[in-house]
């Protein structure tokens, strides 16, 4: 059971940052290959949640930015990547409170969201995980496995991690944590963060998601989010975009990392108009 935060730092402290928040599997298990692909270009920071059903969502963002200092880590770009959109958004919020913490120089949604389009959907799922058995659990991991030989079949390092990633979701603690995450989708609404952020925020996307329906995260962004700039779809790849298009998804990314970005706060004060221009259309 992992009771603690966990924190990796890979790279020179000299190279731009880029933290990935991991989604509802909660560990890094499945950016092996994405990890791979920036080496030498970012520090890239990288963290496993603690298997908790007590923390709250700012707790998370807390301990994120704490470990984050820490280790050195003051700024940086931010991977939210389907749930850790959520703490991402929430440290975002922090450092409008704090200018001493964590300074998010950038967000990139990786299959990520603000506030979930079908909360009756996020409902469903977490009374699903916490009814099914783990014997069901164990079989759908075991199916998982083989399946994962096709899925990262052109993402060795991703493939090579999968006996961890089975072993980490076959345990109770780790179901438990994991419907406890779709508790916090569903009771957390991050849009006024958004309606007020001015750091470039962009999406990232698969064209097979069954679980987040990017299109319309994507319209909601450009309607609401001031500092929208765009994002992109890479076809033949799933929800967890990072692992089954990990090279291109490093070099997007990494594309928008170089791209020119003025200086700007994490959020605007609510009583002061918007002075970032609408994003650009997706």
């Amino acid at each position: 059971m992992f009771e603690r935060l966990q924190i990796r730092v890979h790279g020179d402290a000299s190279l731009p940052t880029l933290v990935y928040l991991p989604g509802l599997h909660g560990d890094w298990t499945l950016v092996s290959s994405f990890r791979a692909a920036v080496a030498g270009k970012v520090r890239f920071v990288e963290f496993t949640y603690p298997q908790t059903t007590t923390w709250s969502l700012d707790d998370h963002a807390r301990e994120i930015e704490q470990a984050l200092l820490a280790n050195g880590v003051t700024e940086g770009w931010v991977i939210g990547e389907s749930f850790g959109s959520q703490p991402a958004w929430q440290l975002i919020k922090r450092a409008c409170e704090n200018s001493t913490g964590f300074q998010t120089r950038g967000l990139v949604l990786a299959g990520g969201f603000v506030r979930h389009p079908t909360i009756w959907g996020v409902r469903l799922l977490e009374r699903v995980s916490r009814r099914v058995s783990l014997r069901a659990v164990m079989l759908f991991c075991e199916i998982y496995a083989r399946y994962a030989k096709f899925r990262h079949k052109h993402a060795p390092e991703s493939l090579a991690s999968i006996k961890e990633f089975v072993a980490n979701r076959c345990t109770e603690a780790d179901r438990q944590a994991i419907t406890y995450r779709y508790v916090m989708i569903a009771e957390n609404d991050l849009r006024p963060v958004a309606r007020r952020t001015t750091v470039p925020v962009h999406y990232l996307a698969g064209s097979v998601d069954p679980l987040v329906p990017w299109p319309h995260v994507r319209w909601w962004l450009r309607r609401n989010c001031p500092s929208y700039r765009g994002g992109k779809t890479i076809w033949r790849a799933d929800h967890n975009v990072l692992a089954t298009a990990p090279k291109k998804s490093a070099d997007q990314i990494l594309a928008w990392i170089a791209g020119p970005h003025p200086p700007q706060r994490d959020i605007e004060p609510a009583n002061e108009p918007s002075r970032t221009s609408a994003g650009l259309p997706a």
